[in-house]
């Protein structure tokens, strides 16, 4: 197998974040892991075990159907959910139309059970989770090139990247307008600010699989639905106030774009707006469509380079496996990497260091493996290739 030097493929990608214009990136469910969210498959597991009754044998029936149908894939509860969404579909929410044994009603009101559970459960690990790390790493963040907005992708649905942005009085985005029930505004999205916009130098923040903090409002004169932010403390969920989290829902407001919908027609055209490098942190690539869509851009976009840094060396593989080889795009894992299309295995030559550098900010010595997969680590990293890192508190912990 192909040998790879860390220290040469670190010191560029140190180059590449030094002297790249402009940096983005894209958070999926290891990012919260690494701060103490429970991961998909945690959840998943949490939620079943909180489940009773007839909701349980609903919730064990959809997901043995499901993993009867798709053998190769680890089924979870977002598949589960969605599958319960097509239910309500396909029976119009009628008690007497069913599949499987689940009536329409039924399956309405395990959808509204296992959002409430979600909400419950992800909300009480996040009055746990330290946001050093994520403030720090938005400070590094919105210190980067003013020239260009600041944009962040996420597949999560917790609300730390919001807390530390507030906290940190970093002006943020995300496409909601209003005060007292703020609303979706496509155009925003659809939209690109110019130089003199007060807000260029904002951080975006796209959450493109909803938001514990989002719900449906149902217009009570046609019947259809809109997105609102609330307050999730204060919000109780019901049919009239559902959580918008992945997948979305149908009845929407046929002359708007969801924002699910939105939030990806504005990741592609990112990725294809001229130079950029962006960076992927804690995802997995198990959703399809973002991977078509960043595989697409890839193609379309020479200027556009990935970096993405994998938690588990099995996560590199699997990635090689289903891509195809791209020359601007590099993933590290553990002790493999793919770089310039072919994989191969990490090794460190420590004598090829300058006297004033130090490994320990990308390779962790007693388990002799790259450490950048670990959200902490990463933040770390990056801001140690930034000049005044004062800034930023001190990072020799990680935290």
């Amino acid at each position: 197998m192909v040998k790879f030097n860390v220290v040469r493929e670190v010191n560029e990608i140190k180059n590449q974040i030094s002297y790249s214009k402009n940096i983005g990136f894209f958070f999926g469910a290891g990012s919260s892991t690494a701060l103490g969210i429970p991961n998909i498959a945690q959840l998943t597991e949490a939620i079943k075990k909180s489940l009773t009754g007839d909701y349980l044998k609903y919730f064990e029936e959809i997901k043995t159907d499901l993993e009867s149908n798709c053998p190769d894939k680890k089924i979870n509860i977002e598949d589960i959910l969605n599958q319960i969404r097509r239910i309500r579909d396909i029976t119009y929410e009628h008690k007497e139309r069913a599949y499987l044994s689940i009536n329409g009603e039924e399956a309405k009101y395990l959808d509204l059970k296992i959002c409430e559970l979600i909400l419950q459960k992800i909300s009480e690990e996040e009055e746990k989770v330290s946001l050093d790390v994520t403030k720090k790493f938005l400070a590094w963040f919105s210190m980067q090139n003013k020239d260009t907005s600041k944009e962040i992708f996420t597949t999560n649905y917790d609300m730390i990247l919001e807390k530390s942005l507030e906290l940190s009085e970093i002006p943020y985005f995300d496409g909601f307008v209003g005060s007292f029930e703020p609303f979706f505004w496509q155009e925003s999205i659809d939209t690109f600010v110019g130089n003199n916009d007060l807000t260029k130098n904002w951080v975006r923040l796209w959450k493109i699989h909803g938001s514990l903090n989002w719900f449906w409002k149902t217009n009570m004169d046609n019947g259809t639905l809109k997105i609102i932010r609330g307050d999730r403390s204060k919000t109780s969920l019901s049919q009239k106030n559902e959580l918008v989290i992945y997948p979305s829902r149908e009845k929407y407001i046929s002359s708007k774009k969801q924002p699910f919908v939105a939030y990806f027609d504005r990741l592609k055209n990112y990725l294809l707006n001229g130079e950029l490098l962006f960076i992927f942190s804690g995802y997995s690539f198990s959703d399809q469509h973002i991977n078509e869509l960043i595989f697409n851009c890839l193609r379309q976009n020479n200027r556009f380079f990935c970096l993405i840094f994998f938690y588990n060396d099995s996560e590199v593989e699997k990635f090689f496996e289903l891509s195809l080889p791209c020359l601007n795009l590099n993933v590290f894992g553990p002790t493999k990497a793919i770089i310039n299309g072919s994989i191969g295995e990490l090794e460190i030559s420590p004598e090829e260091l300058k006297d004033s550098e130090n490994c320990s900010k990308f390779w962790d010595v007693s388990g002799n493996y790259l450490s950048l997969g670990d959200f902490n680590r990463l933040t770390e990293f990056l801001i140690s290739t930034s000049v005044n890192k004062s800034s930023f508190g001190d990072t020799s912990d990680g935290k």
